[in-house]
């Protein structure tokens, strides 16, 4: 019995069915669309042997996200959020069947494939913030930081899954075949859509003069800055996480570069870090969805970016026959990744009111898309000049100078915590504030 007892305390979302059938058909449609995009990059690759084709379908990918996310953060709060997940699906089923059709009737389909990357991006950038934002509504808070470690499990596992279940596909059939898995895995988030129900968040009389009879989208989207702005903390909170994302995404992204040219590894060394990084990440997702983190979630998160800082400069700095070392410091780097972000994600889903939610997490993840892309095109020379470890070893310093740093700060530790948050005003008294 008491056994019975711990197991309910230690997996209390198992009892939350709803969510579990959402989030699972959500997640399988993920990981499925993660395996075609995969298989589809690489046919391109394959097929046309040209960077500027691979360039043209990742920026088809990529653009959605960096210049629409703003205006999508204000119609997933002005929306139903469930019949925004529904018709997302829809339209990526439709688009995956479109671009079946071609691939069996078009000899040089790029063109198309551009479009269809495009529009699936521009539905997969309507999925998250309505899917992040529901969970808040649907989750008791104190399960909420479990979820985003569960939501950093399922990135491991796309990380780990998507290559080599794209590679096998690719052998075994053409990509007409291919894209009905992305058609399966929509079917799948868009059946579990059906046997549940999305509460609406409640709009408060407070938002409403904020809005001021102005219900426009522009004005929307400030509101969502001016949220950020006014927070205490959140400034900070984002400044320090934009930079560690900054420093942080070429070092896991341009990880092949350090294989062949520090290590001069081959593609089994690259197999085996990316699968280290991946499994780094299911494991360190698995730990927050069991533990939720500390009660200030900025001291769990200021931990996670000082381990991967720790990780990242020991990679930059072992000698090129120490790729098991390598192979280990990139596990804690892929590790660390979910304890710094999840605790994050799971404050602002905690603390910002369900009817704002979808604008200030499309924001920050605006603001992270922007960044990568930078920080990318900055590392590709520095690189090419300076070798790949010096990205790692400056990284690394820095990236353990700020999480130190910010230690010291009494408005960063205190960013979330919950007694902290209980002082703090609610948002239409800011908005009255900002107006004012």
């Amino acid at each position: 019995m008491k056994d019975q007892k711990k197991f309910r305390c230690r997996f209390p979302l198992i009892r939350s069915g709803p969510f579990i059938t959402l989030w699972t058909g959500q997640s399988l449609a993920m990981i499925t669309s993660e395996i075609v995009q995969f298989s589809l990059i690489w046919w391109l690759t394959d097929s046309y042997r040209s960077a500027t084709v691979v360039s043209w379908a990742t920026l088809s990918a990529l653009l959605p996200r960096a210049v629409l996310n703003p205006v999508i953060g204000v119609l997933v709060d002005r929306w139903n959020r469930r019949s925004i997940l529904v018709i997302s699906h829809i339209a990526i089923i439709l688009a995956m069947a479109f671009l079946g059709y071609i691939f069996q009737t078009d000899n040089d389909p790029v063109v198309t494939i551009f479009i269809i990357i495009f529009i699936c991006a521009i539905s997969k950038s309507f999925q998250s913030p309505a899917m992040l934002s529901s969970t808040s509504l649907m989750v008791p808070a104190e399960h909420i930081p479990r979820v985003a470690g569960l939501n950093q499990l399922i990135q491991g596992i796309m990380r780990i899954v998507s290559p080599s279940l794209g590679a096998i596909l690719l052998l075994k059939f053409p990509m007409s075949g291919i894209v009905m898995v992305d058609i399966a895995g929509a079917s799948l988030g868009l059946i579990s859509l059906l046997f549940v129900m999305i509460p609406k968040p409640e709009k408060t009389s407070g938002q409403k003069s904020c809005f001021s009879g102005r219900n426009l989208v522009f004005q929307d989207i400030m509101e969502g800055i001016r949220y950020i702005r006014n927070w205490p903390g959140a400034v900070e909170m984002l400044g320090i996480s934009t930079t560690v994302n900054f420093l942080s995404c070429p070092a896991f992204m341009l990880v092949s570069l350090l294989i062949t040219g520090h290590f001069g590894g081959d593609e089994k060394m690259f197999g085996t870090i990316s699968a280290a990084i991946g499994m780094g990440m299911i494991c360190g997702g698995i730990l927050l969805s069991l533990w939720s983190g500390f009660r200030r979630p900025m001291i769990t998160s200021l931990m996670g970016v000082i381990g991967m800082a720790c990780a990242l400069l020991i990679t930059g700095i072992i000698p090129s026959y120490a790729d098991e070392v390598a192979t280990i410091s990139m596990f804690t780097g892929g590790f660390m990744i979910p304890v710094s972000m999840a605790p994050i994600q799971a404050l602002v889903q905690k603390s910002v009111e369900p009817e704002l939610q979808g604008r200030v997490l499309s924001l920050m993840d605006w603001i992270s898309s922007i960044i990568s892309p930078v920080s990318l095109a900055i590392a590709g020379p520095v690189y090419d000049e300076l070798g790949s470890q010096i990205w790692y070893i400056g990284s690394g310093v820095l990236a353990l100078l700020i999480g130190s740093a910010a230690f010291f700060s009494q408005k960063i530790r205190d960013f979330g915590d919950p007694r902290y948050l209980a002082s703090e005003s609610k948002t239409p008294d800011r908005c009255k504030r900002t107006i004012a």
